[in-house]
Protein backbone atom coordinates (compact mmCIF):
# COMPACT_ATOMS: atom_id res chain seq x y z
CA UNK A 1 0.00 0.00 0.00
CA UNK A 2 1.38 3.33 -1.17
CA UNK A 3 2.21 5.99 1.51
CA UNK A 4 -0.61 8.27 0.71
CA UNK A 5 -3.01 5.72 0.72
CA UNK A 6 -2.28 4.71 4.86
CA UNK A 7 -2.03 8.51 5.52
CA UNK A 8 -5.69 9.74 3.94
CA UNK A 9 -7.26 6.77 5.65
CA UNK A 10 -5.52 7.72 8.93
CA UNK A 11 -6.95 10.78 8.31
CA UNK A 12 -10.11 9.92 8.05
CA UNK A 13 -9.91 8.03 10.79
CA UNK A 14 -8.87 10.48 13.31
CA UNK A 15 -10.99 13.19 11.65
CA UNK A 16 -14.34 11.15 12.06
CA UNK A 17 -13.01 10.64 16.30
CA UNK A 18 -12.21 14.61 16.26
CA UNK A 19 -15.80 15.39 14.98
CA UNK A 20 -17.49 13.02 17.14
CA UNK A 21 -16.09 14.74 20.28
CA UNK A 22 -16.92 18.32 18.74
CA UNK A 23 -20.61 17.06 18.74
CA UNK A 24 -20.57 16.30 22.04
CA UNK A 25 -18.94 19.53 23.02
CA UNK A 26 -21.50 21.38 21.00
CA UNK A 27 -24.33 20.13 22.13
CA UNK A 28 -23.42 20.86 26.11
CA UNK A 29 -21.59 24.01 26.50
CA UNK A 30 -19.73 25.41 23.83
CA UNK A 31 -20.84 27.28 20.74
CA UNK A 32 -19.53 26.16 16.93
CA UNK A 33 -17.02 28.65 16.91
CA UNK A 34 -15.85 27.29 20.88
CA UNK A 35 -15.77 23.79 19.51
CA UNK A 36 -14.10 24.61 16.84
CA UNK A 37 -11.80 26.87 18.55
CA UNK A 38 -10.70 23.71 20.91
CA UNK A 39 -9.09 21.29 18.02
CA UNK A 40 -6.41 24.19 17.30
CA UNK A 41 -6.28 25.58 21.21
CA UNK A 42 -5.24 21.82 21.96
CA UNK A 43 -3.65 20.60 19.18
CA UNK A 44 -0.76 23.65 18.89
CA UNK A 45 1.12 22.94 22.20
CA UNK A 46 1.52 19.01 21.13
CA UNK A 47 2.44 19.68 17.16
CA UNK A 48 5.14 22.47 18.21
CA UNK A 49 6.56 20.73 20.70
CA UNK A 50 6.78 17.51 18.44
CA UNK A 51 8.85 20.16 15.85
CA UNK A 52 11.23 21.42 18.60
CA UNK A 53 12.35 18.25 19.61
CA UNK A 54 12.90 17.29 16.21
CA UNK A 55 14.58 20.32 15.06
CA UNK A 56 16.72 20.66 18.87
CA UNK A 57 17.06 17.30 20.13
CA UNK A 58 17.11 15.28 16.95
CA UNK A 59 19.33 18.29 14.85
CA UNK A 60 17.06 17.88 11.79
CA UNK A 61 18.09 21.00 10.08
CA UNK A 62 14.80 23.88 9.85
CA UNK A 63 13.72 23.37 5.92
CA UNK A 64 13.36 26.80 3.97
CA UNK A 65 10.14 27.77 2.46
CA UNK A 66 8.90 29.22 -0.53
CA UNK A 67 7.18 32.87 -1.07
CA UNK A 68 3.36 31.11 -1.09
CA UNK A 69 4.09 28.92 1.73
CA UNK A 70 2.26 32.00 4.49
CA UNK A 71 -0.09 33.16 2.42
CA UNK A 72 -1.19 29.77 0.99
CA UNK A 73 -1.28 28.38 4.75
CA UNK A 74 -2.85 30.93 5.72
CA UNK A 75 -6.06 30.94 3.31
CA UNK A 76 -5.41 27.02 3.97
CA UNK A 77 -6.22 27.80 7.39
CA UNK A 78 -8.98 30.54 7.17
CA UNK A 79 -11.22 28.18 5.01
CA UNK A 80 -11.00 25.40 7.18
CA UNK A 81 -11.78 27.53 10.59
CA UNK A 82 -14.94 28.48 8.31
CA UNK A 83 -15.76 25.15 7.52
CA UNK A 84 -15.38 23.03 10.43
CA UNK A 85 -17.61 25.75 11.95
CA UNK A 86 -20.34 25.42 9.31
CA UNK A 87 -19.77 21.17 10.14
CA UNK A 88 -20.11 22.06 13.53
CA UNK A 89 -23.51 24.20 13.29
CA UNK A 90 -24.43 21.16 11.06
CA UNK A 91 -24.84 19.10 13.55
CA UNK A 92 -27.19 20.36 15.30
CA UNK A 93 -29.71 20.48 12.55
CA UNK A 94 -29.02 16.67 11.28
CA UNK A 95 -27.29 13.45 12.47
CA UNK A 96 -23.70 12.85 13.01
CA UNK A 97 -23.64 10.63 9.82
CA UNK A 98 -25.87 12.82 7.45
CA UNK A 99 -23.34 15.95 8.70
CA UNK A 100 -20.59 14.13 8.04
CA UNK A 101 -21.53 13.22 4.17
CA UNK A 102 -23.13 16.55 3.08
CA UNK A 103 -19.33 17.95 4.20
CA UNK A 104 -18.21 15.48 1.59
CA UNK A 105 -19.02 17.35 -1.06
CA UNK A 106 -15.48 18.64 -0.77
CA UNK A 107 -14.39 15.96 -2.58
CA UNK A 108 -15.93 16.52 -6.51
CA UNK A 109 -15.38 20.42 -6.25
CA UNK A 110 -11.55 19.42 -4.81
CA UNK A 111 -11.43 18.02 -8.64
CA UNK A 112 -12.30 21.67 -10.19
CA UNK A 113 -10.73 23.53 -7.65
CA UNK A 114 -7.37 21.45 -8.54
CA UNK A 115 -7.93 22.20 -12.38
CA UNK A 116 -8.73 25.52 -11.83
CA UNK A 117 -5.48 26.71 -9.41
CA UNK A 118 -2.90 24.22 -9.54
CA UNK A 119 -3.78 22.68 -13.13
CA UNK A 120 -3.57 18.83 -11.73
CA UNK A 121 -5.90 17.12 -14.04
CA UNK A 122 -8.03 14.04 -13.25
CA UNK A 123 -7.82 10.93 -15.56
CA UNK A 124 -11.94 9.93 -16.85
CA UNK A 125 -11.88 6.89 -15.03
CA UNK A 126 -11.02 8.13 -11.76
CA UNK A 127 -13.29 11.33 -12.79
CA UNK A 128 -16.39 8.57 -13.03
CA UNK A 129 -15.96 6.58 -10.10
CA UNK A 130 -15.57 10.33 -7.97
CA UNK A 131 -19.20 11.01 -9.65
CA UNK A 132 -19.81 7.18 -8.26
CA UNK A 133 -19.39 8.86 -4.73
CA UNK A 134 -20.78 11.96 -4.71
CA UNK A 135 -24.19 9.88 -5.85
CA UNK A 136 -23.19 8.13 -2.67
CA UNK A 137 -23.46 11.90 -0.67
CA UNK A 138 -26.51 12.69 -1.82
CA UNK A 139 -28.32 9.22 -0.88
CA UNK A 140 -26.86 9.86 2.18
CA UNK A 141 -27.89 13.49 2.37
CA UNK A 142 -31.49 11.88 1.48
CA UNK A 143 -32.92 11.81 4.76
CA UNK A 144 -36.38 9.29 5.17
CA UNK A 145 -36.99 11.32 8.51
CA UNK A 146 -37.95 14.66 6.41
CA UNK A 147 -40.90 15.18 4.60
CA UNK A 148 -41.90 17.03 1.87
CA UNK A 149 -40.59 17.18 -1.72
CA UNK A 150 -37.35 15.91 -2.67
CA UNK A 151 -35.53 18.98 -3.85
CA UNK A 152 -37.10 20.37 -0.29
CA UNK A 153 -35.14 17.73 1.74
CA UNK A 154 -32.09 18.09 -0.16
CA UNK A 155 -31.64 21.81 -0.47
CA UNK A 156 -32.32 23.68 2.66
CA UNK A 157 -30.47 25.17 5.55
CA UNK A 158 -28.88 21.98 6.72
CA UNK A 159 -27.53 21.11 2.92
CA UNK A 160 -26.30 24.61 2.71
CA UNK A 161 -24.14 24.23 5.57
CA UNK A 162 -22.85 21.10 4.28
CA UNK A 163 -21.88 22.15 1.07
CA UNK A 164 -20.65 25.74 1.85
CA UNK A 165 -18.22 23.59 4.14
CA UNK A 166 -17.45 20.67 1.24
CA UNK A 167 -16.15 24.30 -0.82
CA UNK A 168 -14.19 25.65 2.10
CA UNK A 169 -12.82 22.14 2.85
CA UNK A 170 -12.09 21.78 -0.93
CA UNK A 171 -10.09 25.34 -0.77
CA UNK A 172 -8.33 24.62 2.29
CA UNK A 173 -6.74 21.01 0.79
CA UNK A 174 -5.53 22.66 -2.16
CA UNK A 175 -4.02 25.99 -0.52
CA UNK A 176 -2.54 22.80 1.92
CA UNK A 177 -1.20 21.10 -0.62
CA UNK A 178 0.34 24.26 -2.02
CA UNK A 179 1.70 25.39 1.60
CA UNK A 180 3.41 21.86 1.50
CA UNK A 181 5.05 21.82 -1.50
CA UNK A 182 6.64 25.07 -0.81
CA UNK A 183 8.71 23.71 2.27
CA UNK A 184 11.91 22.90 0.78
CA UNK A 185 12.74 19.53 1.74
CA UNK A 186 12.86 16.10 -0.03
CA UNK A 187 11.34 14.38 3.57
CA UNK A 188 7.11 14.68 2.99
CA UNK A 189 6.96 14.18 6.78
CA UNK A 190 9.01 16.59 7.78
CA UNK A 191 6.65 18.80 4.58
CA UNK A 192 4.15 18.01 6.66
CA UNK A 193 5.08 19.10 10.04
CA UNK A 194 6.13 22.59 9.18
CA UNK A 195 3.14 22.84 7.01
CA UNK A 196 0.80 21.84 10.26
CA UNK A 197 2.89 23.83 12.66
CA UNK A 198 2.30 27.43 11.24
CA UNK A 199 -1.06 26.65 10.14
CA UNK A 200 -2.54 25.47 13.94
CA UNK A 201 -0.27 27.84 15.16
CA UNK A 202 -2.11 30.87 13.33
CA UNK A 203 -5.52 29.30 13.32
CA UNK A 204 -5.31 29.10 17.26
CA UNK A 205 -3.88 32.85 17.03
CA UNK A 206 -6.62 33.72 14.70
CA UNK A 207 -9.22 31.92 16.59
CA UNK A 208 -8.01 33.16 19.73
CA UNK A 209 -8.59 37.70 18.67
CA UNK A 210 -11.81 36.89 17.45
CA UNK A 211 -12.93 35.08 20.42
CA UNK A 212 -11.70 37.85 22.51
CA UNK A 213 -13.46 40.38 20.74
CA UNK A 214 -16.41 38.90 20.17
CA UNK A 215 -17.32 36.33 23.18
CA UNK A 216 -14.78 36.52 25.79
CA UNK A 217 -16.43 34.07 27.92
CA UNK A 218 -16.13 31.26 25.17
CA UNK A 219 -12.65 31.12 26.11
CA UNK A 220 -13.50 30.15 29.75
CA UNK A 221 -15.82 27.63 28.25
CA UNK A 222 -13.11 26.09 26.27
CA UNK A 223 -10.56 25.85 28.56
CA UNK A 224 -13.20 24.41 31.10
CA UNK A 225 -13.55 21.41 29.03
CA UNK A 226 -10.21 20.75 29.28
CA UNK A 227 -11.09 16.82 29.84
CA UNK A 228 -12.19 16.39 26.19
CA UNK A 229 -10.23 18.76 24.41
CA UNK A 230 -7.26 18.02 24.91
CA UNK A 231 -8.74 14.53 22.97
CA UNK A 232 -9.84 17.02 20.40
CA UNK A 233 -6.59 18.24 20.00
CA UNK A 234 -4.92 15.09 19.64
CA UNK A 235 -7.32 13.45 17.64
CA UNK A 236 -6.88 17.12 15.22
CA UNK A 237 -3.32 16.45 15.16
CA UNK A 238 -2.82 13.09 14.15
CA UNK A 239 -5.70 14.18 11.56
CA UNK A 240 -4.19 16.72 10.25
CA UNK A 241 -0.95 15.78 10.05
CA UNK A 242 -2.09 12.52 7.98
CA UNK A 243 -4.00 14.66 5.81
CA UNK A 244 -0.65 16.60 5.13
CA UNK A 245 1.73 13.62 4.22
CA UNK A 246 -1.50 12.55 1.90
CA UNK A 247 -1.57 16.27 0.49
CA UNK A 248 2.12 16.25 -0.29
CA UNK A 249 2.51 12.80 -2.16
CA UNK A 250 -0.72 12.95 -4.00
CA UNK A 251 -3.39 15.03 -5.85
CA UNK A 252 -5.46 16.60 -3.90
CA UNK A 253 -8.84 15.09 -5.49
CA UNK A 254 -7.62 12.30 -5.12
CA UNK A 255 -6.54 12.17 -1.57
CA UNK A 256 -10.39 13.97 -1.22
CA UNK A 257 -11.64 10.77 -2.75
CA UNK A 258 -9.99 8.20 -0.74
CA UNK A 259 -11.24 10.29 2.24
CA UNK A 260 -14.62 9.40 1.53
CA UNK A 261 -14.09 6.15 3.85
CA UNK A 262 -14.55 8.62 6.36
CA UNK A 263 -18.51 8.21 5.85
CA UNK A 264 -18.53 4.68 7.00
CA UNK A 265 -16.76 5.36 9.83
CA UNK A 266 -19.18 8.10 10.59
CA UNK A 267 -22.30 5.87 10.06
CA UNK A 268 -20.67 3.65 12.91
CA UNK A 269 -20.80 5.95 14.90
CA UNK A 270 -23.74 7.32 14.11
CA UNK A 271 -24.98 4.04 15.28
CA UNK A 272 -22.63 2.49 18.25
CA UNK A 273 -22.26 5.84 20.13
CA UNK A 274 -25.18 8.00 18.97
CA UNK A 275 -27.61 5.79 18.56
CA UNK A 276 -29.03 7.05 15.67
CA UNK A 277 -31.25 5.23 13.20
CA UNK A 278 -29.83 4.47 10.00
CA UNK A 279 -32.00 4.71 6.81
CA UNK A 280 -31.68 2.37 3.37
CA UNK A 281 -30.49 5.76 1.61
CA UNK A 282 -27.46 5.79 4.18
CA UNK A 283 -26.87 2.32 3.32
CA UNK A 284 -27.16 2.71 -0.43
CA UNK A 285 -25.10 5.90 0.24
CA UNK A 286 -22.63 3.49 2.01
CA UNK A 287 -22.06 1.40 -0.56
CA UNK A 288 -21.76 3.63 -3.21
CA UNK A 289 -18.95 5.41 -1.66
CA UNK A 290 -17.47 1.78 -0.84
CA UNK A 291 -17.30 1.12 -4.58
CA UNK A 292 -15.89 4.92 -5.16
CA UNK A 293 -13.20 4.23 -2.99
CA UNK A 294 -12.41 1.16 -3.59
CA UNK A 295 -12.72 1.53 -7.16
CA UNK A 296 -10.03 4.67 -6.93
CA UNK A 297 -7.57 2.48 -4.69
CA UNK A 298 -7.35 -0.31 -7.61
CA UNK A 299 -6.64 2.33 -10.68
CA UNK A 300 -4.18 4.51 -9.26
Amino acid sequence: MELWIFATIAAAFFQNLRFMLQKVLSATRLTPVGATWSRFVYSTPIILTALAITFGTFEVPVPKVGDRFWIAGLIGGICQILATICVVALFKARNFAVGIALKKTETIQSVFLGLIILNEPVGWAAFALILIGVLGVIALSDSAAQSGAFTDRIFNRASGLGLLSGLLFAGSAIAYRATSLSVLSDDPLLRAGVTLGFVVTAQASIMFIWLLLRDPHEIIRVLQTWRTGVWVGITSMGGSYMWFVAFTLQNAAYVKALGQVELIFSILASFIFFKERISKNEFIGMALISASVLGLILIL
